[in-house]
């Protein structure tokens, strides 16, 4: 039996503070740009199809990233260079959007700019795990989730007070401001998380290892064998889910897209960053309750709620009845990823032994983050083909079976 694990370092608090405030600067950063972009590809001659490509190649190249650092976070002995190398990278390629000329340059910034996220994104979720008890885990990711969102509002809000004055290679090159803040705050705020084995885990593997239900971390004979392997041995239960969350990726291309269809009824491009506001501020309500709620009930329940919650908005961007329905229905679709973000993170943690939590969070992100590719890349073809509407239809169709799914699995009670 593997001995309990250490408990939670004194620098607990202070970690996921860290980890917070980083988060809430670096997407201040992001959002300031994300936006703003759909515009600026506009204004260079770009389309549906160009942002398409760009957004599917940009989180295809993250999910490569995520599994590989999945592997070398497991191994590593220090994961904290891992991550402050990822936000450095992220935030010094931003500002390079204010020079560019044409679409393909932006597609290199993006490139960068998501490789450096999934480098340090499986890493930083790992750390959080084992910087708090297994019992706030949920909590701890929905705390640093709200902070995340909370740096999308105000990463809007800073680029509709740019814009106007500075237009939006103005709003690229200010973004390097929150961006410095947040490498300052990793370095100096992030402390590693020491995780030495105990002797009785290093013993000779056995005939046999069981495998636990999802909710119940896998009883293993060897740390060691388990840490050298780059696929280990994981229960069926975070296969199931890994299946329908991928199913359902098929239908999440990239929220851009979202940007473009309020453009077609409207709503003008200057007005973009404020779609960004209302739907971070529903994200930002109700990422810390939703975290701390998975805590005691069915994390596989709540997430599938979300999954409803995506499918109502995108059938309404489909049929889109008026600017009013588009502004409300943005605010609502905060709460999809408020109820499945931390959630399912919380989710894929809790149902995998500590050894191999990188490489699972690294699957997982993986082939979800692959699928992102082709769906972008398929609702860019549906558009081109049958207008705005049909990959709208298409993906709200796939969040409603893929809700169902997860419904049928059972998230092993929690202590």
């Amino acid at each position: 039996m593997d001995a309990p694990p250490p408990p939670p370092a004194q620098s607990t608090p202070r970690n996921v503070f860290a980890f917070g405030l980083t988060s809430l600067l670096n997407d201040t950063a992001s959002e300031m740009a994300y936006w703003v972009l759909p515009a600026f590809l506009t204004s260079l001659g770009a389309g549906p199809a160009q942002l398409g490509i760009i957004e599917g190649i940009a989180e295809s190249v993250s999910s490569f990233a995520k599994l590989f650092s999945g592997y070398v976070t497991d191994q590593a002995a220090r994961r904290k260079p891992i991550v402050v190398g990822g936000y450095f990278v992220a935030n010094a390629v931003k500002p390079l959007l204010a020079l560019v000329s044409s679409w393909w340059q932006i597609l290199g910034i993006r490139f960068a700019d998501r490789f450096a996220k999934g480098v340090r994104g499986t890493a930083r979720d790992v750390m959080v795990a084992e910087s708090v008890e297994p019992s706030r885990i949920g909590s701890a990711y929905g705390l640093i989730q709200a902070m995340d969102s909370a740096g999308a509002i105000a990463g809007p809000l800073l680029a509709l007070a740019v814009i106007g004055r500075f237009g939006m290679r103005g709003v690229f090159a200010l973004a390097v401001v929150p961006g410095a803040l947040c490498v300052i705050v990793a370095w100096l705020g992030i402390r590693e998380v020491h995780r030495a084995l105990p002797v009785a885990r290093r013993a000779p593997p056995r005939a046999h290892v069981g495998t636990a239900a999802l909710g119940c971390p896998a009883e293993r004979s060897s740390a060691a064998a388990a840490k050298s392997e780059w696929l280990p041995k994981l229960p069926l239960g975070f296969y199931y889910v890994l299946a329908v969350v991928t199913l359902f990726s098929l239908g999440n291309s990239s929220d851009m897209f979202l940007v473009l269809r309020a453009g077609t009824i409207g709503i003008p491009a200057s007005r973009a960053p404020l779609l960004g506001l209302v739907f971070n501020l529903m994200f930002t309500l109700f990422s810390w309750p939703a975290g701390k709620f998975s805590d005691h009930f069915s994390r596989s329940a709540i997430a599938a709620a979300g999954y409803f919650v995506f499918a109502i908005v995108y059938f309404v961007f489909a049929l889109a009845p008026s600017q009013l329905a588009i502004w409300l229905t943005m605010a609502f679709y905060g709460l999809f990823y408020a109820l499945t973000n931390p959630v399912l993170k919380a989710l894929v943690v809790e149902s995998v032994a500590r050894d191999v939590r990188g490489r699972a969070l690294g699957i997982f992100s993986f082939l979800t983050s692959l699928t992102t590719l082709l769906s972008s890349i398929i609702t860019g073809a549906l558009w081109k083909m049958y207008g705005p509407a049909v990959p709208f239809y298409f993906s709200a169709g796939i969040a409603a079976v893929s809700a169902c799914a997860l419904l049928a699995h059972r998230s092993t009670a929690r202590e």
